[in-house]
């Protein structure tokens, strides 16, 4: 006996811009909502303060756990340039702390950042595994 399919009613956030329904014509992507937020669309740029609010909230309990030096971000979204600018207030917001002064930076290389670091340990892992490098631990 198969149970029957339950679908999950759309729901449209005001801050997001597009339909709720997937594969509609107004399916954007985030470089989408970043390009119509950088020319003032005013959804775009709701949608990007709706994101680094929760960016911020996330960070925040980060900071409050492990008390980073520097907490760099990486991957895609993080080439948006619009994401930086206020976001450690928005993380002293919601930090348990007096004062949060944590930079966030964007990756050096983007998000080409974790292959290059990967491709800078794959030889030093070769080479333990195969018995002929240096032994670590």
């Amino acid at each position: 006996i198969q149970a029957p399919a339950i679908q999950a009613p759309a729901i449209q956030d005001p801050a997001v811009p597009g339909p709720a329904v997937p594969g509609s014509a107004q399916d954007l992507t985030a470089q989408d909502i970043a390009s119509r937020a950088q020319a003032g669309d005013a959804r775009a740029l709701a949608c990007l303060d709706l994101y680094r609010d929760r960016l911020a909230r996330a960070l925040a309990t980060v900071i409050d756990v492990v008390d980073p030096d520097v907490v760099v971000l990486g991957g895609g979204l993080s080439n948006i340039a619009a994401l930086y600018p206020g976001l450690s207030a928005l993380i002293a917001r919601y930090a348990f702390s007096d004062t949060i002064d944590t930079p966030v930076v964007g990756a050096l290389h983007g998000d080409s950042s974790g292959v290059r670091g990967a491709a800078w340990l794959w030889p030093v892992q070769n080479e333990t595994r195969a018995g002929t490098g240096p032994a670590r631990g």
